[in-house]
């Protein structure tokens, strides 16, 4: 099952018009048609497709309503224009597929344009821009505050430790919930915030202050 979703991603990120057919069977008509015209119009400007298709596919494998799965897919292209045009804000360097999938991923987890911007401009090697919004998704959906989670993100990145050190932190954060007696995300969150910032005004970090959020 997996190879064949590959195969189909691949022949949709390439042919619109091929798209439309490889989801023949799998979607209702009017979908497969929806999702080639949103292909079509996302190929031409760089924004990734396989989401759309991901979605679409997901929508009718579950036997949600074609209206539904429609309206899912067109909220879905406008999160990856909002999240291209975000990662844009962040510098003058065209951003890549993953990282704007991953951007629209964080909208629909409750950050704002803006909070993707701010991350994109503190994830620079070895900090994926991708990762760090992923991270950063998961967070929020676990019930860090947007503000929050970016703060946390941001110090820990200013840390300087190895790119670990961000893919950890929801880990982190469920262990601080699991282990503290009435312990709220949001309150585990803010103690490895105040931790990562320690580590970064320690004496002879001397690493340059992010961008703040």
């Amino acid at each position: 099952m997996k190879t064949c979703c590959v195969a189909l991603l691949l022949v949709i990120a390439g042919t619109p018009v091929g798209a439309q057919q490889g989801l023949a069977g799998r979607v209702p008509p009017e979908i497969a048609t929806l999702v080639r015209q949103l292909a079509t119009s996302a190929a031409a400007r760089g924004i990734p497709v396989e989401p759309l298709i991901q979605k679409a596919i997901e929508g009718s494998a579950k036997g949600v309503p074609a209206e539904r799965v429609a309206t899912a897919l067109r909220a879905l292209a406008a999160q990856l224009d909002a999240a291209a045009a975000a990662l844009q804000q962040a510098g003058p360097a065209r951003p890549d597929t993953a990282a704007i999938a991953a951007g629209a991923f964080a909208l629909n987890a409750g950050l704002s344009p803006r909070d993707v911007t701010a991350l994109a401009q503190v994830s620079r090697p070895p900090y994926s821009t991708a990762v760090t919004l992923r991270v950063a998704s998961t967070l929020a959906a676990m019930g860090v505050p947007a503000a929050q989670t970016v703060e946390l993100v941001t110090q820990t990145i200013a840390s300087g430790g190895p790119a670990t050190d961000v893919l950890g932190l929801p880990a982190q954060v469920m262990v601080g919930v699991s282990h503290g007696r009435g312990v709220t995300p949001a309150q585990a969150a803010a103690g490895l915030t105040r931790a990562a910032a320690a580590r970064a005004n320690a004496p002879g970090q001397n690493r340059p202050k992010p961008p703040h959020p």
